[in-house]
């Protein structure tokens, strides 16, 4: 192809790209940024399409190897105990979320954060090979517990690519279209996770073990492609003048909750609503007694918790676009609202409260809420702005670490005396304190 010829080409290829960017995106132009430097608006584009398949891959992998759901399936197969199971929410939220004030302190050394990202998705992809292994030879306590400090593992890692790939998307997406394209992650992900929970039960007699092993290696395989893609990422060198020790990022953190009391109030707000997280667990013990344990009930609720996901996530970004605080708060409502018919199932004929359909379908709808808090919650945070991003994030996600840790030993307490349906009353009540909390806030500038 002469030279003439090729430029032509590219730009063709070039123009569609585009298109396609703007399709998804929204808007009519592409070099509408108003918030990051013209160098990275003329790469947003291509910059977009590496942060949607890097969540991708990063989303399918959580959904597979999900604390929530798969793996509490995994530690029934090894013979845990009901105490096992109820650490693994904890230790995978506060795990990710507890140390990231130190890993703000180191990642603000560095002036290309892109490689803190892939760091992290380098790590959860070998925890989760691990517990492939696992699976496959483990046995007993000894099982047990290699899959708790492999989850450990993989939270840590979770935690370096949390903090670095909301700090490179500040640097490289525009504030118009940073929800849009987490809404857009959100939704191709699930279809792809929807296929596999819709394939497990037709897979018949074959060991569940092994399956729940395949399942593992492909969320490293997730994992292994956001580290990738961060790795390509076209990301602008960041200042790392304010770089500081661990002690001075823990007195800095400190001190934005005293002066910035919208940032406490969001933060209070936040911890409200992780009722979300900490009563999905609990509908799928209650699914767990209605499945005979077995694969098609593992896969009910994977197409229903990501069915859930898919219809919601589009949604819940275009609206976060506008106002990340109300969709926490219609998504802290919903959930509230999903956990109180929960409660209430005792009162329905035993036909419908004994079906692991009705479950699924209480698991699927609160599932859309929690991802709804979620992306709000990311979207308002990313939107603060300013060189201190990577520190209201990890001070936030720190705090919410904390909160997780309290309020699961809370939770578990209360479930030990009261059983579950008194750990879900707790939960709604979070949750709906939460919604209401919220609208308080004002939307991030």
């Amino acid at each position: 192809m002469n030279e003439p010829a090729a430029a032509t080409a590219a730009g063709t290829s070039g123009a569609r790209f585009e298109r396609a960017f703007l399709l998804l995106a929204g808007g009519d132009d592409v070099r509408l940024c108003k918030d990051i430097p013209d160098s990275a608006c003329r790469e947003q584009p291509g910059n977009f399409f590496r942060h949607l398949l890097a969540a991708l891959g990063n989303k399918l992998a959580d959904e597979i190897a999900s604390a929530r759901l798969v793996l509490p399936w995994l530690l029934a197969q090894l013979g845990a105990g009901g105490a096992a199971v109820g650490w693994l929410v904890p230790i995978r939220e506060a795990g990710t979320l507890v140390p990231q004030l130190l890993v703000a302190a180191w990642l603000r050394r560095l002036a290309l954060r892109k490689y803190a990202w892939a760091f992290g998705g380098l790590t959860q992809a070998l925890a989760a090979a691990g517990m492939a292994v696992v699976a496959l030879a483990g046995d007993g306590p000894v099982g047990v517990a290699s899959v708790l400090g492999l989850l450990l593992l993989l939270a840590l890692g979770r935690g370096f690519s949390s903090i670095a790939t909301k700090d490179v998307m500040g640097k490289t997406i525009a504030k118009s279209r940073r929800g849009t394209l987490m809404g857009w992650s959100d939704s191709v992900a699930s279809v792809l996770a929807l296929v596999i929970g819709l394939t497990l039960p037709l897979l018949g007699e074959r060991p569940e073990r092994g399956l729940l092993a395949a399942l593992l290696l492909l969320a490293a395989g997730g994992w292994l492609l956001n580290a990738l893609c961060a790795l390509t990422m076209r990301e602008e060198p960041g200042a790392t003048e304010g770089a500081v020790n661990a002690g001075a990022a823990l007195l800095e953190g400190l001190q934005l909750l005293r002066a910035d009391p919208a940032f406490v109030r969001f933060n209070l707000s936040r911890g409200l609503l992780l009722g979300s997280a900490l009563s999905l667990p609990y509908l799928v013990v209650l699914a767990h007694e209605h499945s005979d344990a077995d694969l098609a009930g593992l896969g009910v609720l994977i197409v229903a918790s990501n069915l859930g996901v898919f219809l919601s996530s589009p949604f819940w970004g275009r609206w976060a676009d506008r106002s990340s605080r109300h969709v926490m708060a219609a998504a802290g409502a919903l959930a509230g609202l999903t956990t109180a018919v929960a409660l209430a199932s005792d009162a329905l004929p035993a036909t419908l409260a004994g079906s692991l359909w009705y479950y699924g379908a209480l698991y699927g709808v609160l599932a859309a809420a929690h991802a709804g808090i979620q992306l709000g919650r990311k979207t308002w945070v990313v939107d603060l702005g300013g060189p201190k991003r990577a520190l209201y994030v990890a001070m936030s996600n720190t705090l919410a670490g904390v909160l997780m840790l309290a309020a699961g030993a809370l939770t578990g307490l209360i479930a030990r005396f009261w059983g579950h349906h008194g750990a879900l009353l707790l939960l709604t009540a979070m949750a709906l304190a939460g919604a209401v909390s919220t609208l308080w806030l004002k939307d991030a500038e």
